[in-house]
């Protein structure tokens, strides 16, 4: 097990090279979540997460004859690029390997950082499979990305931050996929403050860790694409298990559109840029899923490597489920002037016409058409201002999305 003085001397290796990232207090997420809440804003580290502790913690206990063997990792993306720079750094060679799916960004990111990139498998788990086929079959030195006494050491540095900004700490919120971080912000939390919480969250589609507690034993689940692609194992580690079910107090799950909209809430209220994996501690305390109110709580940031095209897709799903964009057809009849007409109404109601979509084939009456609007709106009840005001001047009109 990783102790309290593991993450200290981990602390002091890494310290020089790794951002003392701050810890906010968020007014707005304490009043919509109904206690005292900070973020641990982890996505501002140089590579955008909080994997370079730990990587960097591992690096700095190889020995030099493993170092010059050359390193390879297996990593959906932050892992990759924390081995990649901090290696690069240090001016060991390095070897990725990406599931195929990895988001454009992180591949990227960390052939920007010096490394060789393999794309192999639909998963974590068989990226992780082909790193260990070429570990064997080009002798490289493997650093794993959780289930590492050095590397959880390293990620536990998150916890004595967490401490030190927040001294009075009630409970703290963990990302957890394969439980690297859990298991040594863990570590530091109940060796210094026994009380605090430390709870686990997970993406409800991908719970491994949560179903190997259940099951107390480790547990293998099928495989399923995620927004948090970061947190997206399919069996925790040994190591990792361990650890949570000795200190962990709880694991939660969220749905991946609380995560979406947590990552929309921390983009739009917090001004900051989050990945899924490291939005759902926040779509936790969004959507009361443990109970904490009035208590002092950490929702640990832990990275911010999303690509933008997913960042666009979140944003308009939230606008959608908001209200603030919405789509709308109206029953015309196909005739001159039917077009201003409506504009006129929607005009009136101070709604954004984004786009228009005017059609005689799909209307259920011959000598019909439908006018298919999409609009900007200020929210779920000016659209129904707008749909009362177009019904009360005869029109049909539904909402469709």
């Amino acid at each position: 097990m990783v102790t309290l003085d593991d993450v200290r001397a981990a602390r002091q290796r890494i310290q020089e090279h790794v951002y003392l990232s701050p810890c906010a207090r968020s007014e707005t997420l304490s009043r919509l979540s109904g206690c005292h809440a900070w973020l641990k804003l982890e996505n501002l580290q140089m590579t955008g997460a909080y994997k370079e502790r730990g990587a960097l913690n591992k690096l700095s206990r190889l020995t030099a004859e493993e170092r010059g063997r050359g390193l390879i990792a297996a990593s959906a993306g932050n892992h990759a690029q924390a081995v990649a720079y901090h290696a690069g750094r240090m001016g060991v060679p390095v070897t990725i390997v990406m599931p195929e799916g990895t988001p454009l960004l992180k591949v990227a990111n960390t052939r920007g950082h010096g490394a060789k990139v393999v794309l192999s498998g639909s998963n974590y788990d068989e990226a992780y499979a082909e790193a260990r086929r070429l570990e064997a079959a080009e002798q490289r030195t493997f650093v794993h990305p959780f289930d590492d006494v050095d590397v959880i050491a390293g990620q536990g540095t998150v916890g004595l931050e967490v401490l030190e900004q927040v001294p009075d700490l009630d409970a703290v919120l963990v990302p957890v996929g394969g439980g690297g971080l859990v298991s040594g912000v863990a570590a530091a939390v109940k060796a210094l403050r026994p009380s605090a919480r430390v709870i686990g969250v997970e993406t409800e589609v991908l719970p491994s860790m949560l179903a190997s507690l259940e099951e107390q034993r480790l547990v293998t689940i099928e495989p399923a694409t995620t927004l948090a692609d970061g947190i997206a194992v399919k069996r925790p580690g040994e190591i990792t298990f361990a650890h949570v079910q000795k200190l962990v107090d709880e694991i939660v799950t969220v749905s991946e559109e609380e995560i979406a909209s947590a990552i929309l809430y921390l983009l739009e209220k917090e001004k900051a840029v989050v990945e899924g994996a490291g939005a759902v501690g926040v779509a936790a305390l969004l959507n009361h899923k443990v109970r904490l109110e009035g208590q002092r709580v950490v929702s640990i940031v832990s990275g911010g490597n999303i690509d933008v095209n997913v960042i666009a897709r979140v944003i308009e799903r939230g606008l959608v489920r908001d209200g603030r964009l919405v789509r709308i057809d109206v029953l015309l009849l196909d005739k001159p002037g039917q077009l201003a007409r409506v504009s006129q109404v929607v005009a009136s109601h101070k709604a954004n016409v984004i786009e228009v979509h005017h059609s005689r084939a799909f209307s259920d009456r011959f000598g019909d058409a439908v006018l298919q609007l999409t609009l900007e709106t200020r929210g779920l009840d000016h659209v129904e201002e707008i749909l009362r005001a177009l019904r009360e001047r005869g029109y049909t009109v539904r909402r469709t999305a």
